[in-house]
């Protein structure tokens, strides 16, 4: 049997090589031109050629998202960037627009097409009628329900893509156009501003009646952590994380939680860890559910009054190396932390271990009582050996 495919957002090339390290099967990105997210650092030609390579030797599929909706002046350039990610070896593009489809058959592109979400499919005739155009994957709508995935996997047999975890659209997968009405940025062409995430006023008419209340209509954020078992049972072929704008550390965790998971429901040892949740929580700081999967959201999965996030600075540094004959990490550091704290250390494929901080040492070899520098060079005792990659945050699992 094959295992199902975890696949990892990567808004540039180190988040990429990061995803690559922490157990992603394949990896979605976007070029600079054809791709939502167009605040994210996004990926050049040369670098989607180098990802790939890089990608490709650790046995990682590379997937790039052509996925805006073209309007007459979109056009340039795209048959010349088609063929060159057919050059690279890309693994498959990600689209919504299906005239592609008719482009690549014209120009005898080889390229695997998967339908965006931005197509919200959600029903088995909508995949039918997909998969008899061509399209080898649907990546469903995130409206979709356990009933919904289950039945266009059984009446279609077309392999599926369902996001697992990320942020949600107030609208139906990107089609709001609050964002165009507002700013003037077109939210399907990748320049959303999430209006759903500001705060506004209540009025009635033109008097002002909520006092001191802010009001948004932001949806929580989307998990199906404790569904994985079933999700696999169902018979999905791919796992989505979103956030391409995310940190490495957002990559590394959800990778490394979603990992442990996966792999445990195929050996037999899974169970329910309170931890989990506690850690993909504390890497995004915004409450996640399973929104539509059981049931239709409601108040519950909406943020009404206001943004209610809360920021943390738990990403603490990344080792660089072990000093074996002095039994220290040498680091480079992220946030605050100081002499006695207790921190967290874990890495690809590997149980998390805490320790107490019994002393810092700056590059100099001077003995410091905190760490205040961003991206300052620092070794801290350790008798367990770490790696390069690992990564240190604030102890806060049980």
């Amino acid at each position: 049997m094959n295992k199902v495919e975890l696949l990892a957002p990567a808004g540039d090339l180190e988040r990429l090589k990061w995803a690559c390290l922490y157990g992603a099967d394949a990896i979605y990105l976007g070029g600079q031109k054809f791709s939502l997210r167009a605040n994210a650092t996004n990926f050049s030609l040369d670098e989607i050629k180098e990802g790939v390579i890089y990608a490709h030797n650790h046995n990682v599929k590379v997937y790039v998202t052509v996925n805006i909706v073209f309007h007459e002046d979109d056009f340039e350039g795209l048959v010349d960037y088609l063929k060159k990610l057919e050059e690279y070896n890309v693994d498959a593009i990600i689209a919504s627009d299906m005239f592609i489809l008719d482009i690549l058959k014209e120009n005898n592109i080889n390229l695997e097409f998967h339908l965006s979400t931005q197509a919200s499919c959600l029903n088995k005739e909508t995949a039918k009628f997909f998969k008899k155009e061509g399209v080898k994957r649907a990546v469903l709508a995130r409206e979709c329900s356990k009933d919904d995935i289950k039945s266009i996997i059984d009446e279609t047999g077309i392999d599926t893509e369902v996001f697992i975890h990320g942020a949600m659209c107030m609208a139906y997968s990107g089609r709001c156009t609050l964002s165009n009405y507002l700013t003037n940025r077109d939210s399907n062409r990748g320049a959303c501003a999430q209006i759903c995430r500001w705060v506004f006023d209540l009025y009635d008419e033109d008097e002002k009646i909520n006092e001191d209340t802010d009001f948004s209509f932001s949806p929580k954020d989307l998990s199906l952590l404790n569904y994985i078992p079933e999700l696999i049972d169902i018979g999905v072929k791919s796992f989505k994380i979103e956030g391409r704008m995310k940190s490495i550390y957002y990559v590394a965790t959800l990778l490394s939680v979603y990992r442990r998971i996966i792999d445990s429901c195929y050996d037999g040892t899974y169970k329910y860890n309170k931890n989990d949740e506690l850690e993909v929580y504390r890497c995004a700081n915004r409450e996640t559910l399973p929104q539509y999967f059981n049931k239709f959201p409601g108040v519950n999965e909406q943020y009404y009054i206001g943004r209610q996030e809360n920021t943390n600075q738990d990403f603490l540094g990344v080792v660089l190396d072990y000093d074996e004959d002095k039994k220290e990490i040498i680091l480079e550091q992220r946030n605050y932390f100081e002499v006695n704290d207790k921190i967290n250390i874990f890495g690809p494929r590997k149980d998390s271990f805490s320790i107490n901080v019994k002393y810092i040492k700056n590059e100099d070899g001077e003995l410091v009582d905190a760490a205040r520098h961003p991206q300052e060079i620092l070794r801290i005792p350790c008798d367990k050996k770490v790696e390069k990659y690992d990564i240190i945050r604030i102890s806060f699992i049980n």
